[in-house]
């Protein structure tokens, strides 16, 4: 077919698809050369340059070799985890775990009850707009602040000990938990609530029994999720001198005890992986449409979950 067969109309419309085309590639082109400027002066800002790896990688391939000892058995090298279990019992670093078990689980459990209540207070079925969003507001403002500020906030209260590192978890649950309630209770159906108040029922009793008991189940599967990252905000509360066996991994980083850094790391991965496989076995029997991670997934994203956690 000719191109002389189109219409004037086709030829016009063929040509303000090319030419938007054009612009978009342009546009793109430009964004790209935006980031990566942005990239760049990024790397500057963290002295991040091929200097600085020449400089400091046979320090690191050393620490390697420390972090992963390795012995022979009838010849052949094996590492030897033989280093590793002897520091864990010498230290007793499960009980240390112990500790920021403790240190997340009590966080949790405190933080609870606010966290319920400014949820119940921020939702607009319960308190009127615009005087809910004064609970909201409380929420956001203790999400702004990373835990390990929190953490910084109380010690003169009572110094950098797992006292204030509690406090500092459970002031990070209020908001935190709080929100994630919030959002529930915004997606409730008004049926159960309205068929409450035709019994001539209190305000209280139709937040309990209206309101709270559509959410119980969501309520208690979000409080595990919040227990898991709080349990690895324990341990980054730990490396500030918070105690457990955070502490105990920043006090062998200072040594340059690579070996015991690496034993200490392996106990911090049992802990945390056992209690996410705990959270996620729960959670996936009272939430049937979520399902549960596996080892391999729980292994594979636990540096981006801490990461996460350091942020929080």
């Amino acid at each position: 077919m000719s191109q002389q067969t189109f219409s004037p109309e086709v030829k016009q419309r063929y040509k303000e698809i090319r030419r938007a085309r054009r612009i978009r590639a342009v546009i793109g082109g430009l964004l790209f050369l935006v980031v990566m400027a942005l990239f760049y002066r990024a790397l500057i800002a963290v002295e991040m340059t091929v200097a600085q790896y020449i400089r400091y990688g046979p320090q690191f391939i050393g620490a390697l070799e420390q972090y992963f000892p390795v012995t022979n058995v009838n010849g052949v090298p094996v590492l030897d985890v033989g280093q590793y279990w002897e520091f864990i019992v010498d230290r007793n670093l499960f009980g240390q775990a112990g500790i920021t078990l403790a240190m997340g689980f009590a966080g949790t459990i405190m933080g609870f009850p606010l966290a319920l209540l400014f949820s119940v207070l921020g939702s607009g079925r319960v308190t009127p707009f615009p005087f809910n969003f004064l609970f909201r507001g409380i929420m956001s403002s203790i999400r702004a602040i990373p835990a390990l500020v929190w953490a910084l906030i109380y010690v003169p209260l009572g110094g950098v000990t797992p006292f204030t590192a509690t406090l500092a978890i459970a002031t990070d649950t209020i908001g935190n938990l709080g929100r994630l309630f919030t959002d529930e209770l915004e997606e409730i159906e008004s049926g159960p609530i309205e068929a409450i108040q035709t019994t001539g029922a209190g305000r209280v009793q139709v937040i309990v029994f209206g309101m709270l008991s559509q959410v119980t189940t969501p309520f208690i599967a979000w409080t595990l999720y919040i227990l898991e990252i709080n349990i690895r905000i324990a341990v980054s509360l730990g490396i500030i001198g918070g105690g457990g066996i955070g502490y105990t991994l920043a006090v062998q980083q200072r040594l340059f005890e690579y070996t015991n850094m690496m034993a200490t790391i392996l106990v911090i991965l049992v802990l945390i992986i056992s209690v996410e496989m705990f959270s996620q076995r729960v959670r996936s029997y009272i939430r049937a449409e979520e399902e549960p991670m596996g080892l391999w997934e729980l292994l594979k994203g636990f540096p981006k979950r801490m990461a996460e956690s350091l942020a929080k």
